[in-house]
């Protein structure tokens, strides 16, 4: 599918697996090139609840668009430097229009999705 609007924000799969991560990271940079929206991962504020966890990201990412932040991506002092350049949040961001927020989700054997979700008009 194709989206037409710019992505306020990515909500990534981010299961602090080094290998993951970085894959999803260098995916996002061919997606998104020098436009890289800003990225934060649910899963280090909440865990992995595997099957529900597609669900429970949109939620909070519709949470998030109707309450105007961006949660910060916890326990991290350090980037990795696969990580380093990109606009990984570690500090909770208040007042953020959200219009347009991508949310990803990745399984075991290639079951994969990504939601994009976007405020009516």
């Amino acid at each position: 599918a194709t989206v037409d609007t710019p992505i306020d924000y990515i909500n990534s799969h981010g299961t602090s697996t080094p290998v993951g991560d970085t894959k999803e990271l260098e995916a996002i940079g061919e997606v998104f090139g020098e436009d890289i929206p800003p990225i934060s991962s649910s899963k280090s504020l909440t865990g992995h609840s595997l099957g529900a966890v597609g669900a429970q990201e949109a939620i909070y990412c519709l949470m998030m668009m109707e309450e105007g932040f961006i949660q910060a991506s916890a326990n991290i002092t350090e980037l990795d430097e696969q990580a380093q350049g990109f606009p990984i949040v570690t500090e909770r961001r208040d007042g953020v229009a959200l219009n347009t927020v991508m949310t990803n989700n990745f399984g075991f054997g290639g079951t994969n999705a990504t939601l994009v979700l976007r405020k009516a008009d």
